[in-house]
């Protein structure tokens, strides 16, 4: 786990940093931070329907422009948040956790998704491992600190393992596709589309996903000082991704081929994708306790060093201002 504690270490002094010299907005710049995977299928559909700047028209933001920017996965995303440089962003729930015990001054807003067939931990289509306790002294890939992370210690404590019976490897999505393919690594813990892709292609089979053990939660998270100077502009971009998922969930075909280039996934092996999400973004009870588990596990594995109080974290006013009032 040391490279681990190092990648939260950069994370910590990349806020450390940003505190004192982060890049500010300039006004009527709104900076969003997103992935290229389907969890985050409903923003692709409302930026290419225009509902985006709709929303915002209603809600005076008129003249306002938003930059989308994307990242490889959620860790780089909260120090870009450190370095000044986003107003909202779209990741999983543990580097969210992650940014916010280092110091990160934001909240939890909505969710983007849930979805436990959308990350698993997988192993090369002719392996012989076929159940969990047989990883033990296997070397895995996974994004550290990503919540493909926590899935992979779940599965080795179901079979009775933990983080010391592995060598973990810390690697980005893209490196873990060609790692192993290459016979570089046992097994990976990943999400869509890259499950998708390498299963498709026969590189990989699915060991286990996350059901019954990890919801699979992602959020949008939005910075403090965003959301209480911009929080009617807020809700409008919760309300343009609301517009996005109920096109989704009554128009999938249209809605995988709209956005098949922006999670990079064919339209036909898109929309059986699209179908393991639920895209609601409004956040309930049961996600809420979600949220502290993840947080449980971060700080029981010294992934983070300070608790985070997820109550006080997790705004869930706003969605519901937003998205439940007529």
């Amino acid at each position: 786990m040391k490279k681990t504690m190092l990648t939260v270490f950069s994370v910590i002094t990349t806020i450390m940093l940003g505190a004192i010299a982060g890049p500010v907005a300039n006004a009527g710049q709104i900076r969003v931070a997103t992935q290229p995977i389907p969890a985050f299928a409903p923003l692709f559909v409302a930026q290419k329907k225009g509902w985006v700047n709709q929303e915002l028209a209603k809600a005076g933001g008129a003249s306002d422009v938003v930059t989308f920017t994307s990242f490889p996965a959620g860790p780089p995303i909260i120090e870009s948040f450190a370095a000044g440089q986003q107003d909202i962003g779209l990741l999983g729930d543990n580097p969210a956790i992650i940014g916010k015990a280092a110091g990160l001054n934001t909240r939890i807003i909505a969710l983007t998704s849930s979805g436990p067939k959308g990350l698993a931990v997988v192993v090369p289509s002719r392996s012989t491992i076929t159940s969990p306790r047989q990883l033990k002294g296997k070397r895995i890939g996974v994004v550290k600190g990503s919540y493909a992370h926590h899935l992979l210690l779940l599965v080795l404590r179901k079979g009775g393992l933990s983080a010391n019976d592995i060598e973990l490897i810390n690697l980005s999505q893209a490196d873990i596709a060609s790692a192993i393919a290459n016979g570089n690594i046992d097994a990976a813990a990943i999400w869509d589309p890259l499950i998708t892709r390498l299963t498709t292609q026969h590189v990989v089979r699915v060991l286990t996903d996350g059901t019954g053990l990890k919801k699979g939660i992602l959020v949008i998270i939005a910075s403090n000082d965003f959301l209480t100077k911009n929080r009617d502009k807020t809700k409008a971009l919760l309300k343009a991704y609301q517009r996005g998922s109920e096109f989704i969930r009554a128009n999938p075909e249209a809605a995988a081929k709209l956005i098949s280039s922006d999670v990079n996934l064919a339209p036909d092996l898109l929309l059986p994708v699209l179908k393991k999400f639920d895209y609601n973004p409004v956040i309930h009870v049961d996600d809420l306790q979600e949220i502290r588990n993840s947080e449980a596990f971060l700080l029981g594995n010294g992934l983070i060093k300070s608790p985070v109080n997820i109550d006080q974290f997790v705004d869930l006013r706003v969605s519901r201002e937003a998205l439940l009032r007529k």
